[in-house]
């Protein structure tokens, strides 16, 4: 199952849930923020704001609000100091879990994470202790309906990707993360439509889980740390049997 995003695949099959939340910009613009502060505001020299800003313009934000961030970023416009930290823990059933976090109060984050944790069955653990069983990669996701495999298989392996899962109704393109961009930009050229494109964490093994009651657990523990605001992103080494997760539905 390595290079398997189970918690990737039941979020889109959930839909746009963050998008129905509200929380989609907010997100946008303090990683377009923080990139800007680290890197520069200049997208051609700063790859991995160039890949926010694309992600940005993918989910409509207006350009405005995206030239603002920046500008916040380079201290151009006043704003808020946001900080990179990624908290490490063990949810139900001793599932690895990730929460990636952009905060301007680690104290604030820190308890807000740890109660998600405690309140559903898992533990906040050191920094450390789960990382390692991920490895970091580029994932684009593509509808199998918009696109030919071999097609696609030529564009992104001549782009540079390393390979090409088939997943239920998708293709996942997955990618070293130095070169995420240059397989996004070649699949643009060739105007394959993306339903997804982000530097992830992808587990090099799963944890299956086979009781209903435990993978309730797992993804009421998810969802919680995804509602938190400081929560960037969630990554987690579970796989969930597809008729386990039908029953939850």
């Amino acid at each position: 199952m390595s290079g398997h995003s189970k918690w990737s695949t039941i979020k889109r099959k959930k839909g746009a849930t963050d998008a129905k939340r509200g929380k989609i910009f907010t997100r946008l613009i303090k990683e377009i923020t923080v990139l800007a502060r680290m890197g520069g505001g200049d997208p051609d020299g700063n790859p991995r704001l160039r890949s926010a800003i694309a992600t940005a313009k993918a989910e409509n934000m207006p350009k405005d609000n995206i030239e603002r961030a920046i500008k916040k970023g380079t201290g151009d416009l006043e704003g808020a100091v946001y900080e990179e930290i990624v908290y490490e823990g063990y949810g139900p059933g001793g599932v690895a879990v990730l929460a990636q976090c952009l905060t301007d109060n680690k104290n604030r984050t820190v308890a807000d994470v740890r109660y998600c944790f405690n309140k559903n069955g898992g533990n906040l653990a050191e920094s450390g202790c789960v990382s390692f069983l991920f490895d970091q990669k580029g994932m684009i996701q593509i509808d199998k309906t918009k696109v030919a495999e071999e097609q696609l298989m030529d564009i992104a392996l001549e782009a540079g990707a390393e390979d090409i899962i088939d997943d239920d109704d998708v293709f996942q393109v997955l990618t070293a993360p130095e070169d995420f961009n240059d397989v996004r930009e070649a699949l643009e050229k060739n105007n394959i439509e993306m339903l997804e494109a982000s530097v992830t964490m992808l587990p090099q093994t799963t944890v299956e889980i086979t009781d209903e009651k435990m993978a309730s657990r797992i993804i009421r523990l998810m969802d919680a740390l995804e509602d938190n605001e400081d929560v960037q992103n969630v990554y987690a080494n579970f796989d969930i049997a597809d008729e386990i997760m039908e029953a939850l539905s």
